[in-house]
């Protein structure tokens, strides 16, 4: 079988940026990239650190609502039918709410080959990489480090605490040519 999407899961600073990025650089075809950073940045300001979309905590807590929730859906359905339109896509998420995240892809991927990644990182390391970032509240990070792995099952498991994104991103191809799932 061939794979289509490639979702890799993991919580903030975990390195699935950087994997993604390895990813489409060993990969032999070419690998279209979606974010959940992205998707983020592309929401009204109106819904950024609101009730009604996604909210940052100063204690690294993140809430989100109905309305970020609608239009994380579309989001997904919009990715999955570039996946259907014949381009292979890398998805770099977080699952906030562990398998129910994860479930909402397995509805919008339905029918698409997946190769579900789980991206894990120690809680010390990804709270030093958050420091050095600067760019996130600090404690998000290790709040999300084995919370978003909560039910979520995965095709092939990454640990960053030690391994370099490129030789993540390596075990990942393997695991594509290889035709898993």
């Amino acid at each position: 079988m061939t794979v289509q999407v490639i979702v890799l899961n993991g919580g903030s600073s975990s390195g699935k940026s950087g994997i993604v990025r390895c990813l489409q650089a060993v990969l032999p075809e070419p690998w279209l990239a979606f974010a959940i950073d992205t998707f983020v940045g592309q929401l009204p300001a109106s819904l950024r650190d609101s009730l009604a979309g996604i909210d940052f905590a100063p204690d690294g807590e993140v809430s989100v609502g109905a309305e970020f929730r609608t239009l994380e859906a579309a989001w997904r359905q919009g990715v999955a039918a570039t996946a259907r339109a014949g381009a292979r896509i890398l998805v770099d998420d977080v699952f906030l709410g562990g398998a129910r995240s994860q479930d909402g892809w397995r509805t919008a991927l339905d029918g698409l080959n997946v190769l579900w990644i789980g991206v894990h990182c120690a809680p010390g390391t990804v709270t030093g990489r958050e420091l050095a970032r600067g760019d996130r509240p600090h404690g998000m990070a290790g709040k999300q480090a084995d919370l978003v792995h909560r039910g979520v099952t995965y095709d092939v498991e990454v640990d960053t605490t030690h391994t370099e994104a490129l030789e993540c991103a390596r075990t990942i191809a393997a695991a594509v040519v290889s035709g898993r799932p």
